[in-house]
């Protein structure tokens, strides 16, 4: 389900004994910003030199097609499921990128898809690619084998994680898988999602070597009121696991840990987060959200320790409000305004409004 989310529909058809299906979408992104430029490809909003960026040039109009996204899924006769999907936001946009590649089979699932530690309960729907600051779990897709049981499933996953400084980074090493358990389910109008992560960050550059343990954990959940109304969010907590609070750090994942130059141990860093908005369905195919999203990371031992962290980003907000209109099937329209907010360690902080636009056509 997760390799298709946010498509309306596909093209199925048999080729010999096969169940095929081809998917996607053409999406046509546009932004303004207001104040200084902080578009990512798909015209994302980006925290990176938000804090420094005051005196910048204001007004940036951009416009792109990059999350335009295909897909096909192959069921053979006996069950096993194929999904191979990517878009055009690869090397910084206009390239293929490999989003899934997996295939399945009765319980057990092999291949790169959304990360075991994730979930889209709580998310509150944006029009920017990359959403909201604090919504659950790593939001990306990552080379995995996982084993579902009903609402509980089980992963190990390529390690995601990186140290403060370059150094450590050039001499890291990953000894062991990551570890993810996620129980998700739905009672009445409520439906939620807990996890729980845990991994090795180790470095050893042939003379010293040391590792540490990190774990993260989240839950999230949507309540629908009324048949119009729904109120969803998140919370999220790490602790050598910051690649996985999403869009900490410079833009999305903070660094992890660090190695205490005094003792050449590996010291773990912490973090928390959440998000908590709304959806209003009007009828008509006309809906309004608004979502508001914090992380915050805990850089205080790494510079008691002596590590350069002033330039780094201790907490990343986001306001996003949006209306959507889907005229016919298959076709949505939308338009979005974002206040973001950064502050460095240092406390030299900065904000940023963005306009933007959307249309989408699903196949």
């Amino acid at each position: 389900m997760f390799g298709v989310a946010g498509q309306a529909g596909a093209v199925s058809f048999t080729a010999g004994d096969y169940d095929m299906a081809v998917y996607g979408y053409a999406r046509f992104n546009a932004s303004y910003d207001v104040d200084s430029n902080q578009a990512l490809s798909t015209r994302s909003g980006s925290y990176s030199g938000l804090a420094t960026n005051s005196g910048a040039a204001e007004g940036h109009f951009g416009a792109d097609a990059f999350q335009s996204r295909l897909g096909v899924k192959a069921t053979s006769p006996e069950g096993v499921m194929v999904n191979i999907e990517g878009d055009f936001r690869g090397s910084g946009g206009g390239s293929f990128r490999l989003r899934h590649a997996y295939g399945s089979y009765q319980n057990i699932l092999a291949g790169q898809t959304w990360s075991n530690f994730t979930s889209f309960v709580g998310n509150t729907s944006t029009l920017d690619f990359d959403s909201l600051p604090g919504v659950a779990g790593y939001q990306s897709r990552t080379p995995q084998v996982r084993y579902t049981s009903g609402p509980l499933s089980l992963s190990l996953e390529d390690p995601r994680y990186s140290f403060v400084t370059t150094a450590a980074n050039d001499i890291s090493k990953n000894g062991m898988p990551t570890l993810t358990a996620r129980l998700e389910d739905s009672a009445d109008a409520l439906s939620y999602s807990a996890a729980v992560l845990a991994h090795q960050i180790a470095y050893d550059d042939g003379t010293d070597d040391d590792s540490a343990f990190g774990f993260a954990t989240f839950v999230a959940a949507k309540m629908a009121i009324t048949d119009m109304i729904t109120v969803q969010g998140s919370l999220s907590y790490t602790d050598g696991a910051n690649s996985y609070l999403y869009r900490s750090g410079e833009n999305f994942g903070a660094a992890s840990a660090y190695v205490d130059l005094a003792t050449g141990s590996v010291e773990t860093i912490s973090g928390y987060g959440g998000s908590i908005g709304a959806g209003i369905n009007m009828g008509g195919g006309r809906s309004v959200n608004i979502g508001y999203g914090l992380v915050t990371v805990d850089w205080d031992d790494a510079e008691a320790d002596g590590v350069a962290v002033q330039d780094q980003s201790e907490t990343n907000s986001a306001v996003m409000a949006n209306y959507k209109w889907t005229p016919v099937k298959n076709v949505m329209m939308g338009v979005e305004y974002q206040f973001l907010s950064r502050e460095n360690v240092s406390g030299v902080d900065g904000d940023a409004s963005r306009l933007l636009f959307a249309a989408q056509y699903n196949f």
